[in-house]
């Protein structure tokens, strides 16, 4: 049976890993297609007719026709349609989505910055470089207090918060961020992985197109 859905983007991008991380978990099997950021195929009037803001992930549902941009949107449109990871009450419903709005607003941006700084895809002065660690560390401590004596960011199960925010967390270490300090955090990754449907990002996202 053809798959549902298509997901465009590139195996580097943390927010395609997000998108494809949670229809992996929730048993959704789906197409890929590579996006080549450096030939520019994501700045064609093709693909911008598809998604407005020339980025990845973007996701195609063959099912309502719809074809979604932004990673946290499309992970909370994947909630309503696959009945999966939105939390067991309103309330939890509501959090989740707060720690989603958190981790764009506090931690991904230093985290995939200084992924970024290491891997010579920008460069910053050192003042720059050192403003993202401290607050990138601090962004992780957050989590870290957060997540004592609980298993997971919100109630009782996986939610789309936990699916967003490993999404980033998986990539601090490529920015020099020290995980091992962080015992609470280590641990709830360490649940992450170990749940059905789970693969990192570096053996989920292909590097070519084809089906996942």
């Amino acid at each position: 049976m053809a798959a549902r859905f298509t997901l465009h983007g590139i195996w580097l991008s943390g927010p395609t890993y997000k998108v494809g991380l949670m229809l992996a978990l929730a048993g959704e099997s789906f197409n890929y297609k590579h996006v080549n950021l450096r030939a520019g195929e994501h700045k064609q009037p093709g693909f911008l007719a598809k998604q407005r803001y020339g980025q990845v992930p973007l996701l195609e549902d063959s099912k309502t026709g719809l074809q979604l941009c932004q990673s946290a949107s499309i992970l909370e449109y994947l909630v309503d349609q696959l009945g999966k990871f939105g939390g067991g009450s309103p309330q939890e419903k509501i959090e989740a989505r707060e720690w989603m709005f958190w981790d764009f607003d506090r931690l991904a941006m230093h985290v995939y910055r200084m992924r970024a700084q290491r891997l010579g895809i920008r460069s910053a002065g050192q003042p720059v470089v050192e403003m993202h660690f401290t607050e990138g560390n601090i962004a992780l401590k957050v989590l870290d207090d957060h997540l004592e004596g609980r298993e997971w960011l919100v109630g009782k199960g996986m939610t789309i918060a936990d699916i967003d925010i490993y999404g980033v967390v998986s990539y601090a270490p490529a920015g020099g961020f020290i995980l091992a300090q962080y015992g609470n955090l280590s641990a709830w990754m360490a649940r992450m992985g170990a749940q059905p449907g789970f693969r990192p990002h570096d053996q989920l996202l292909p590097k070519a197109s084809q089906a996942v």
